[in-house]
């Protein structure tokens, strides 16, 4: 094995093959999930970190979810140490307060690589479970008041130990399900992505030597901060704020200061956590600013830890933003999704010809749990919607897209529905309403009607509902997101956020999703 420490090509060759494995991880992830919600929809994330939980690469999937991984991992590191941490351990964790970030449906599973018996690496990825326990069907109850009702609480503990799997947390997971079956084959599909990128890692390893890998992941973050930091250079320096109402009531505010060297976000004096699932972890809303970061400085494919060195995010411990103790977090998405619409509007309006208008800003999560009316096999359906998203100064804005969050995901195919979950699909079309004009206008939002044929259970979370979608430069806003239950009486239920919603044979689900915003004012166009 000849040293390739110095030698920019090698370097090159490894950077680019750790991209690979990311990729490969999400492609066996894909292939082997047993869950909709994760090889049709892509409600994912796979990465590689370094041995510390820095980010080295990313597969495809939701770009706040790859967010997540490099957080989980280091948080893992923490708890447990390095030095105690060995070849053919694995660890599992859903808890937003032990590295999970998110909610308790989206599982980590995190694999540190190891190579000469040196720790090099750690490949992670996490997915959407349709149920870990909790008060409602699909773990996604609006009535809690505290985590402990959400579900079932994984903090960071090891799932295998030197290569044998822990039986006793197997059984503890599947135990907590309402479809056991389903999460131990999606938590297997995880296992095997990590396996693939290790044995990818450790191959690259012994073919180039540990020196030469080192060396490339070092070039590769200081090639991502000299990315972010020329990018950096292209904003105006100055103090951006903005204050804005959300549908109910409360008025968040944020602050972005613009210096050469530092990009600081500022989330001071944001409304106090709530007894309800509306709260976020810190790492969130750290993950939402390193998505605006990224949008402004360089946004390409290309990320890694290096990207966000240019990023200072100020939270308070005890808000919204910075959740703490029991705080709930079933609908975390919801509120992290209106932050990075927050903050993109306050930089929109400050730079009108470079970002777009406000788009739908929700990811309409949609839980329609069951038994199928044909097998009686238990069903957990869970659908993000796709909305409008905003005019730009270039053109209008496109049609039914997922959230600028979500990422490179897909709806669920109509077929796929009605087939798994014996939900007919009465039509799925855009939206006909006129809102988000302007002298470009904003994309087109949905409109979906569902028809479970036996009796289902529902729980949704839709943003703006209330406040419109934000036009730029003079543009006409977007319209709201809306859901209601149409009985078969004819008697119409309007909701926002709701569950354990029983919705029997013969009501109608209706969803409806916001346009666009409108860019630039009408006048002139012909």
């Amino acid at each position: 094995m000849t040293d390739h420490a110095d030698d920019p090509i090698t370097a090159t060759v490894i950077q680019a093959s750790l991209v690979a494995a990311s990729d490969e991880m999400f492609a066996v992830l894909r292939k082997t999930a047993m869950s909709p919600i994760i090889y049709e929809v892509l409600d994912v994330g796979t990465g590689i970190t370094d041995k510390d939980g820095e980010l080295v690469s990313s597969g495809a999937g939701i770009p706040t979810f790859v967010g997540v991984l490099d957080k989980a991992v280091k948080r893992i590191v923490g708890l447990h140490g390095l030095d105690s941490i060995r070849d053919g351990d694995c660890f599992v964790t859903n808890d937003p307060y032990y590295g999970g970030v998110t909610h308790l449906n989206d599982v980590v599973i995190a694999m540190p690589v190891f190579a000469g018996g040196e720790c090099v690496a750690w490949a992670a990825s996490i997915a959407h479970w349709n149920d870990v326990g909790g008060r409602t069907p699909g773990s996604m109850a609006v009535d809690v008041s505290e985590i402990f009702q959400e579900g079932l609480r994984l903090p960071a503990v090891k799932l295998f130990e030197a290569g044998r799997p822990i039986a006793s947390v197997f059984d503890i997971i599947s135990a907590n399900s309402r479809m056991p079956d389903f999460v131990r084959g999606d938590l297997w599909a995880q296992v095997a992505a990590s396996r693939k990128a290790e044995t990818r890692i450790r191959q690259l390893v012994e073919t180039y030597g540990a020196a030469a890998y080192h060396a490339a992941i070092d070039d590769l973050f200081r090639e991502g901060e000299r990315r972010g930091r020329a990018g950096l250079g292209s904003i105006p320096q100055g103090v951006y704020s903005i204050e804005e109402e959300q549908d109910d009531g409360a008025i968040w505010r944020a602050s972005i200061t613009v210096s050469a060297e530092r990009f600081t976000v500022d989330l001071s004096g944001n409304p106090q956590q709530r007894d309800a699932p509306y709260n976020t972890s810190r790492d969130g809303a750290v993950i939402s600013c390193q998505m605006i970061l990224k949008a402004l400085t360089d946004p390409t494919l290309f990320a890694n830890a290096g990207s966000f060195r240019a990023l200072e995010v100020v939270t308070e411990p005890g808000t919204i933003f910075h959740a703490e103790g029991n705080a709930p977090h079933g609908y975390y998405f919801e509120t992290r999704i209106r932050l990075y619409d927050m903050l993109w509007r306050c930089m929109a309006e400050a730079l009108p010809d470079r970002l777009p208008a406000g788009h739908f800003a929700s990811i309409c999560g949609t839980v329609i749990a069951g038994d199928h009316p044909d097998t009686g096999r238990r069903f957990t359906m869970v659908e993000p919607q796709m909305g409008g998203w905003g005019a730009t100064a270039a053109g209008d804005g496109l049609d039914a897209m997922y959230s600028t969050s979500h990422g490179e995901t897909f709806n669920c195919p109509v077929e796929i529905c009605e087939a798994r979950y014996g939900i007919d699909v009465g039509h799925k079309r855009l939206n006909e309403t006129d809102e988000g004009q302007g002298w470009h206008k904003g994309g087109k939002g949905l409109s979906v009607n569902y028809r479970p044929r036996g009796c289902a259970v529902l729980s949704a979370g839709y943003s703006r509902n209330r406040q419109p979608v934000w036009g730029l430069a003079g543009g006409a806003s977007g319209g709201t997101n809306g859901l209601s239950v149409r009985r078969r009486d004819g008697s119409l239920e309007r909701h926002a956020f709701v569950s354990g919603l029983v919705v029997e044979p013969g009501d109608e689900i209706l969803i409806d999703t916001a346009n666009g915003g409108g860019w630039g004012q009408m006048q002139g166009r012909g």
